[in-house]
């Protein structure tokens, strides 16, 4: 048996990859009810070839919002980077789809056989029996032994902690509020991907379903700090005045109290993402800044690429090591490519030299690197 600790993205679609694949598991989420707070997220290519894996593409893109553009732009909404989309719809049948983060969590979690998904219980420690077997403890609830434990329980993992006790976050110095805004913008924006980057402050948008607008807006800040809701609001428009005007509208159209802040943290990348019978995914392993929109997609990779190996493996602990194998120079490249594009978007000085410096890259060099990001290994998976 294979617990899975976490009903997050990543944990659920672990369970339906290994649903797929005939591989028992069972899952545990501390949560009573699986309603995910937050806004939207971006589905690459990379993580849409997996949902089609799953054959969950067609309602994935009922429920989401295709982009078929994606900019970086200065604050009036001028072009710092212009990414038409055409060649990767063209390579992969899609492009991104953005998409509330509820509206996809509930679609995974409607697929899964619900004796197999518990809810309500809290993991704090697990430990070896005699049997090399692990028990689990919970809060509030009876202990459960199983073979392998697979840690998905984000970026604040409590397996993480246990596991590799030394594993620490690292503050980017920046902190991150994010909403859903109730606003028609038109055909324009409703395709488009856009990221506005102003004094050490930034803005991006993308429409996650009819009439609904996810934002991001972004500024430096020491952690920790909390905001008054009554002049949340007042404070946000202040910080954004010298932004286009669809920025307020925005802002202003959303409600109060949706809005949620958080600082924007990373994992510290470490040399091993598994010990024994027990491995980490997604952001549990090797949590990224949402810099390049590839944090929950490349927990959907794992999930595809784990449960590929386990299948393949003649143990768990083999395929742990094999999954790592496939994984870890992309998933660090794209740790460390995003932390440089967070820091460089909030250059106090040389701002222009940045945004000429971007404009002049090659169009040709920046496809074929979205297509690497964007690629899986597919080679055996007619086998399943």
């Amino acid at each position: 048996m294979i617990t899975i600790i976490g009903g997050g993205i990543g944990g659920l679609t672990t369970a339906l990859a290994f649903e797929k694949l005939q591989i028992e598991y069972q899952l545990f989420e501390q949560a009573p009810q699986l309603n995910e707070i937050g806004a939207g997220i971006w589905l690459a290519p990379n993580a849409l070839q997996v949902m089609e894996w799953l054959g969950l593409l067609g309602e994935v893109q009922k429920r989401g919002n295709a982009i078929d553009r994606i900019m970086i732009t200065d604050r009036h909404l001028h072009p710092i980077i212009d990414n038409d989309q055409k060649v990767f719809r063209e390579t992969f049948g899609y492009t991104n789809t953005a998409i509330h983060r509820a509206s996809l969590q509930a679609l995974l979690f409607e697929q899964l056989p619900k004796d197999m998904v518990h809810l309500g219980k809290a993991f704090e420690h697990y430990e070896y029996s005699e049997n090399n077997k692990l028990k689990l403890y919970f809060k509030n609830s009876d202990p459960v032994e199983t073979d392998y434990l697979i840690g998905a329980d984000g970026i604040r993992s409590a397996v993480r902690k246990q596991l590799f006790p030394n594993s620490r976050l690292r503050y980017s110095g920046q902190t991150c509020w994010r909403g859903i805004s109730h606003y028609d913008a038109g055909p324009e924006i409703q395709k488009s991907g856009i990221e506005m980057w102003g004094d050490q402050i930034r803005f991006g948008i993308s429409q996650v379903a009819p009439d609904r607008i996810y934002w991001f807006a972004v500024s430096l800040s020491p952690p920790g700090m909390e905001d008054d809701k009554q002049t949340l609001k007042s404070g946000l428009l202040k910080m954004f005045s010298g932004f286009t005007s669809l920025v307020k509208e925005l802002i202003q159209n959303t409600p109060e109290d949706s809005i949620i802040r958080s600082d924007i943290n990373d994992l510290k990348p470490m040399k091993k993402w598994y010990e024994g019978n027990i491995c980490l995914i997604g952001d549990a392993g090797h949590s990224t800044t949402p810099n390049m929109g590839q944090g929950g997609a490349q927990a959907i990779e794992d999930a595809y690429y784990l449960a590929r190996c386990i299948s393949e493996a003649s143990n768990p602990e083999t395929a742990f090591s094999g999954f790592q194998q496939k994984r870890f120079k992309k998933v660090n490249d794209i740790v460390k490519q995003s932390w440089s594009t967070g820091k460089m978007a909030h250059w106090k000085y040389g701002k222009g030299i940045r945004n000429f410096m971007l404009k002049s890259i090659p169009g040709a060099l920046m496809k074929k690197k979205m297509l690497e990001l964007y690629s899986i290994e597919k080679e055996k998976q007619e086998q399943y």
